[in-house]
């Protein structure tokens, strides 16, 4: 396929656009977060170059979920700056009417959405996790470990200088299977392993049902209940694997099927992952609501009233998108319709708009 001049110059100026305002989030997205990190690290004495790495670390993150804003704002911008050159005239005087400029900046945005998916948010997961990995050294709670792999839920905590290694074959929101406690000094000496059917761990106090304990000197005794006391809680624990962002779509997969095998929930990463794959469809819908804005309505000239009814649009898209993924995640809808239905009802949107978009 030849793409022809106008056609690499419609690409080109919108790129160009698109790079610039994401520049511009990106900027401000790495300040607010770096004051954000500055209040973070109020009560640690650290030097300078630790905010400025977490704030780094962090922003790519932050600008991916920012992305379909983005693409909205600078469609709005590239509207703008062909208009005030009178190049749309131009181009419908040869013929390229505002059906064939969206379809080529529709293909566009499809093809930077894929990249994005494939390679930016790869790159992005990455940093968000040596982010929380960072982060997690001045955490109140940075003396524990936890897992989730095949076998099952693994934790590693210290509690008054004994180490304890948790690991429970199936983990069911407040209720934890097959549990065994591994209990050692800090030099690995006097192991105690306590064996229990069951742990109800609604509480940082968890009461281990059907429990044997077994001493150092491999002596054991029955006990229907015992408490334990931890620091965790099974919502506490649940959280823990709630960082989703950090994770790419292998590992996304790999964690949902880890979570399969122990019998957790894999409701939040599946709408996570469907969220994931609905991001390029997503970016082109907004870059087409954007289109059909500007060419609806023809008195927003200028980029000042541009920015506004794009925040304006933007907060409507994003809690029509918020709802619909809570519904997801409590199970009220389906997890693919709870992402992909505020998609089509942009999707039906613009179809009736564009119906009549060569008359406007």
């Amino acid at each position: 396929m030849i793409i022809k001049k106008y056609q690499k110059y419609l690409i080109a100026t919108y790129f160009y656009h698109f790079i610039i305002i994401s520049l511009v989030f990106l900027s401000l997205s790495f300040i607010l977060n770096f004051f954000e990190e500055l209040k973070f690290f109020d009560d640690y004495e650290v030097d300078a170059y630790y905010p400025i790495m977490l704030a780094l670390l962090n922003t790519p993150s932050i600008l991916f979920e920012l992305f379909p804003f983005i693409f909205l704002i600078t469609i709005k911008f590239f509207y703008i700056y062909i208009n005030e050159r009178n190049e749309i005239e131009i181009l419908k005087n040869n013929g390229v009417n505002y059906f064939k400029i969206l379809s080529i900046i529709s293909i566009f945005t499809i093809s930077i959405g894929i990249i994005i998916l494939i390679f930016y948010y790869t790159f992005s997961s990455s940093l968000k996790s040596h982010y929380y990995n960072l982060k997690n050294n001045f955490s109140d709670q940075n003396e524990y470990l936890a897992v989730v792999n095949e076998s099952g839920l693994w934790i590693k905590e210290e509690i008054n200088q004994t180490i304890n290694i948790i690991h429970a074959k199936k983990f069911k929101g407040n209720l934890i299977e097959n549990v065994t406690i591994t209990q050692t000094n800090s030099k690995f000496k006097l192991p105690n392993t306590i064996i229990a059917e069951k742990a109800d761990i609604s509480k940082k106090q968890w009461d281990l049902i059907n429990v044997k304990i077994i001493n150092n000197k491999g002596e054991y005794n029955k006990n229907s209940l015992i408490k334990y006391e931890s620091s965790f809680d099974g919502e506490i624990i649940a959280n823990l694997f709630s960082n989703l962002n950090s994770l790419n779509l292998y590992q996304l997969y790999e964690l949902s099927e880890n979570y399969s095998k122990i019998g957790y929930s894999t409701t939040n990463v599946m709408v996570h992952i469907n969220k994931l794959f609905s991001m390029p469809i997503f970016f082109l819908l907004m870059t087409v609501l954007g289109f059909l804005i500007m060419v609806r309505f023809k008195f927003i000239k200028t980029k000042f009233f541009t920015v506004i009814i794009g925040v304006f649009v933007s907060v409507i898209v994003y809690y029509l998108n918020y709802f619909s993924s809570i519904f997801g995640a409590n199970e009220t809808l389906p997890v693919g319709l709870s992402i992909w239905l505020p998609h089509l009802i942009l999707l039906l949107f613009c179809s009736s708009v564009m119906v009549k978009l060569n008359e406007f």
